[in-house]
């Protein structure tokens, strides 16, 4: 039986985003892509999963174009619970596609890869000593962001441009942005940037851009070697 690497998505993130970066390093049969919230309307995940005063929150894509701000407690139960239900049906490799929250779930045997875990320390390795702009998807992601990549040496800058929505135009000027700020390394974190993404932003600042994506897709594949 061949083995599977299952990409777990928490809402509206399209696994096409990752699927051809994952397809370089692996055969389309060992790939299966699953979501936590299939099935179910905009609407019905805001009141099902609405966050109580002061509690801890997590951004989850409703659509391509809108983030919902949930209960990270329900969110996180309800993720531990469709791993578990994975691993019973023999799931041995998941990729975790949101890079939103810190979460803290259970296995039984099966890996689990959450992109939050391990880029910062992977991407702080390679740019240490280098000052790094990271293009981020949404301003709701930014006091999160802040916390993700606090451990690098220098202080990140941060500016915002949506894959889905917004044009080359828009990346560039949040690009050339963190330029401005002394960036000498980009870092596009986001499941919508793409390696067209990566390379029109290299050929325009003239600096090295890492795609976080690449780095994940390269990490899980290497898990199913």
């Amino acid at each position: 039986m061949t083995q599977q690497l299952i990409t777990l998505g928490l809402g509206a993130e399209p696994a096409s985003d990752i699927h051809p970066l994952l397809l370089e390093y692996l055969p389309e049969i060992s790939i299966r892509h699953v979501s936590l919230l299939d099935g179910l309307s905009e609407s019905a995940i805001e009141q099902r999963y609405a966050a109580a005063e002061s509690e801890p929150v997590i951004c989850v894509r409703v659509n391509v174009s809108r983030l919902a701000v949930l209960s990270a407690k329900k969110i996180t139960h309800l993720l531990q619970e469709k791993i578990t239900t994975l691993e019973d049906e023999g799931a041995e490799t998941i990729l975790l596609l949101c890079h939103s929250y810190p979460l803290k779930l259970v296995t039984r045997q099966a890996i689990v890869l959450e992109p939050d875990r391990v880029l910062p320390p992977l991407v702080k390795a390679i740019v240490d000593g280098h000052q790094v702009g990271i293009v981020i998807s949404d301003e709701l992601r930014l006091e999160h962001q802040q916390s993700k990549w606090r451990r690098l040496n220098k202080r990140p800058c941060f500016a915002v441009a949506n894959p889905w929505q917004d044009d080359e135009g828009v990346l560039a000027d949040a690009a050339l942005l963190l330029q401005e700020q002394g960036a000498d390394v980009v870092v596009l974190d986001c499941l919508g940037y793409h390696q067209q993404h990566r390379d029109f932003l290299q050929k325009l600042l003239g600096i090295p851009v890492l795609l976080t994506n690449t780095l994940v897709a390269k990490l899980a594949a290497e898990l199913l070697s």
